[in-house]
């Protein structure tokens, strides 16, 4: 179905052309329309069009006013103040522009983007044979919230997944496990997520035990290094155990937050090995890196240390080895030769700015990022505890995300059995519910915050049934859905001749924006703007719901229909709008 032209779209094409035959001379003038508290819309646009032209600004409005074409979709418009317009859209206006959304069951009516691209974007990067923590959490959900919506929008997405899996730490871990070659083995075959860290962890610490006291071991540890790095072929496989066993570890993480990790799309930092080299002499050649006491360095005017001395970005160290910023932009080429990205996406920690700062400068200097190629870093604050320090245990330790995760899913299942009895879950309903309820509310509190700004890690506030939560929100859905069970043979009926209930017109317009709304997120990755819509629609529906019966007492048959329409698109738009966070909405709670 084609895309369903939104209420501002409607009312901002009358505007523009009675703008247009008022004042000529103007062009096509943009009215400034938007939202309002006074009316449905309000107009800004006159006020800086009747300077230039060196007009009355209220004079001007009026003209405008007497041109507009209303009717259908404007019921009224008057002039306020200095020269703005308050309008208000018929209620006829709103009923057929949400039917026109409600017969899109696929999109509800909103719109693809005009000029899509390719978008490579760069998140969730745990480190191999490393246990994932609290703060590997931003990553993931941040940006799979992000490819939702961009998808949605339609587009081309390719997801990247930039593990830690190589570096000299690997030296020691390969050679202990040369040497002790059955640590790894899986005797009963198939092992768990925990199972497989807990294998890592035992190895990790005998291998440094064994490293910091044998002085002929850490000899034969660096000697493997060199080995890695020169792709030594037993050296190699040791160093892929080390891999396979992680992600099996990391796939149960990210399988218990509810989010698919395609095995094609992890490419870690080995996966530039064989671009370094060259990635380094074209940088050297182009004049772009310079040599500085032995290492290649890029450098910056702006980038200076506490001693006002510059600080380079190092592409290749003094000693031969390579620094994280030729991996980067090694993988920088890749994307843009090689993925054809018109968009290169990082979700990386706000503390990584600087890095990536001089790296983005350092491929656009290269040639690599232009104006048709453009590289963007969507920095996230710290996760921190109730205390609004950095998040960690009563011993100072990391937060485990397992733990975490796990913590939060027993809170949801507490909250969700509380509740089960009178909705009737039986058990195995409560536990899934409980995983949905509980992943659906770390994922929230997370997206429901501007990435960029840090936020406290609270699980009682995140499992409350009140306030700004994803349980409100799913709440909500399922007692939308709970009325479709008691309706009887009453169905969705959209009714476009009725007047409508001021509740129902502040929950129909805001359904509008639907679309709006997406394409201002995906513009912006601001996926908390979505979560902002959802909860003023999940807030807006409790406030029809209770002043406009729907089921009981029972309204006449017309207006009984339009409010089940207005239901079920309320519905559906919860349901899509949380599907694009992430974010499961139980039929029943």
């Amino acid at each position: 179905m084609a895309s369903v032209t939104s209420l501002t779209a409607s009312v901002h094409q009358r505007l523009a052309d009675a703008l247009s035959a008022a004042l000529p001379e103007a062009g096509s003038a943009d009215p400034l329309l938007r939202r309002s508290d006074r009316a449905d819309f309000q107009a800004n646009g006159i006020l800086a069009l009747a300077k230039k032209a060196k007009a009355n600004p209220r004079e001007l409005a009026t003209q405008v006013v007497e041109r507009v074409a209303s009717g259908d979709v404007i019921k009224d418009i008057e002039v306020s103040g200095p020269g703005f317009l308050n309008i208000t859209v018929t209620d006829g206006a709103i009923v057929r522009n949400l039917a026109e959304r409600y017969a899109d069951s696929d999109r509800l009516g909103v719109p693809l983007a005009e000029h899509p691209g390719t978008t490579v974007i760069d998140y969730a990067q745990p480190n191999v044979a490393k246990e994932m923590h609290v703060g590997h959490l931003r990553s993931a959900v941040i940006g799979a919230a992000v490819v939702q919506i961009l998808e949605f929008t339609g587009e081309s997405v390719v997801r990247r997944h930039h593990i830690g899996d190589w570096g000299t730490q690997f030296g020691m871990l390969i050679q202990y496990l040369i040497e002790h070659p059955h640590e790894l083995d899986h005797q009963g075959g198939a092992v768990s997520g925990e199972e497989a860290m807990s294998n890592l962890n035992g190895l990790y610490k005998a291998a440094r035990t064994v490293f910091d006291s044998d002085e002929e071991f850490k000899t034969r540890a660096r000697r493997r290094v060199v080995d890695l790095q020169a792709g030594e072929p037993e050296t190699l496989a040791m160093w892929q155990k080390f891999v396979d066993e992680s992600k099996i570890y990391f796939y149960s993480v990210f399988d218990k937050l509810d989010m698919e990790i395609r095995d094609a799309d992890v490419v870690g930092e080995s996966g530039y090995n064989d671009m370094l080299d060259e990635t380094c002499r074209m940088l050297e050649e182009s004049g772009v890196a310079v040599r500085s006491d032995g290492a290649l360095c890029v450098f910056f005017d702006d980038v200076k240390g506490p001693d006002g001395n510059p600080v380079p970005l190092i592409v290749k160290k003094s000693d031969g080895g390579y620094g994280y910023a030729a991996t980067d932009l090694s993988a920088i080429r890749d994307r843009v030769f090689n993925l054809k990205a018109s968009t290169l996406l990082y979700v990386v920690d706000a503390r990584q700015s600087l890095h990536f700062k001089m790296v983005f400068e350092t491929a656009r200097r290269a040639g690599w990022l232009n104006d048709d190629v453009k590289a963007h870093q969507l920095a996230f604050g710290t996760v921190l505890g109730k205390d609004g320090k950095p998040f960690k245990t009563r011993e100072g330790e990391t937060v485990r995300l397992v733990d975490l995760l796990d913590e939060a899913i027993d809170r949801a299942t507490s909250v969700v059995r509380e509740k089960a009895e009178k909705v009737g879950l039986s058990e195995p309903e409560i536990e899934e519910n409980g995983r949905y309820v509980g992943i659906g509310a770390v994922k929230y509190a997370d997206l429901s915050t501007s990435a960029v700004r840090d936020y406290k890690f609270d699980l009682d506030q995140m499992v409350s049934l009140n306030g700004d939560t994803s349980v409100y929100l799913q709440y909500a859905y399922a007692r939308i859905r709970s009325i479709f069970g008691k309706a009887g043979d009453r169905t969705p009926v959209a009714h476009s001749e009725l007047e409508l209930a001021p509740s129902e017109r502040a929950l129909g317009l805001h359904l509008d924006r639907f679309g709006e709304t997406l394409e201002e997120v995906a513009a912006e990755y601001a996926p908390h703007k979505l979560a902002a819509y959802l909860y003023q629609l999940a807030s807006l529906y409790t406030t029809f719901y209770d002043q406009c019966p729907v089921i009981k007492p029972a309204p006449p048959q017309e207006i009984a229909e339009n409010r089940l329409f207005l239901c079920d698109l309320t519905g559906r738009t919860l349901h899509q709008g949380m599907s694009l966070l992430g974010i499961r909405t139980p039929e029943r709670l």
